[in-house]
């Protein structure tokens, strides 16, 4: 059986109904470096946490895969366990945010590795909402209702965070230009 050529919803099924693992497997494939990425921008690089984080949300999926009820996509439904894993560990070690007028030394990317860092090292300027919502808008390329439905955020202050979070980074890559 070609499991990768299955929708998401086939594959939580047969991962529900049946006793082998190959189908979650071909899950974690394919959404393993987008729940690492995000998690990467949410931790602002620190990669170990990242890394640790993305294993807790694959693993806390497999064993709450029976909840999932197929009102959104697959690919939400692991963005908000991995967003609620965040956000508990968050409360037990704070986040390092850097104030918006200190300077980040800004090379223009040369590869999409320097810009995947470089966008990283960005996010340490942003609150964590606004990391969140931001790396979910760009990088997820979730819609407003979508980021709503994983952060339960209201759909207003989601706007007012992707605008915040877009003026500071705006500034913080324009003092960047002059500097450079």
């Amino acid at each position: 059986m070609n499991l990768a050529s299955k929708t998401d919803l086939e594959l939580v099924a047969l991962a529900i109904s049946g006793d082998e693992q190959a189908p979650f497997s071909q899950l974690v494939v394919r959404y393993q470096s987008m729940i690492r990425q995000f998690l990467r921008r949410l931790t602002a690089g620190d990669q170990a946490q990242a890394d640790d984080l993305a294993q807790e949300t694959f693993l806390m999926a497999y064993q709450k895969l029976h909840t999932f009820k197929a009102t959104g996509s697959f690919k939400s439904w692991l963005h908000t366990i991995a967003y609620r894993l965040f956000l508990r560990h968050i409360q037990k070690h704070p986040l390092l945010q850097l104030d918006e007028n200190q300077a980040i030394l800004v090379n223009n990317p040369q590869s999409e590795i320097e810009a995947d860092l470089l966008a990283e090292k960005l996010m340490q300027v942003l609150s964590a909402d606004e990391r969140v919502v931001m790396t979910l808008f760009m990088s997820a390329a979730m819609s407003h209702s979508e980021i709503v439905a994983v952060t339960q955020i209201p759909l207003g202050t989601v706007k007012s965070h992707i605008q915040r979070a877009k003026v500071k980074l705006h500034k913080l890559l324009d003092r960047s230009q002059l500097v450079a």
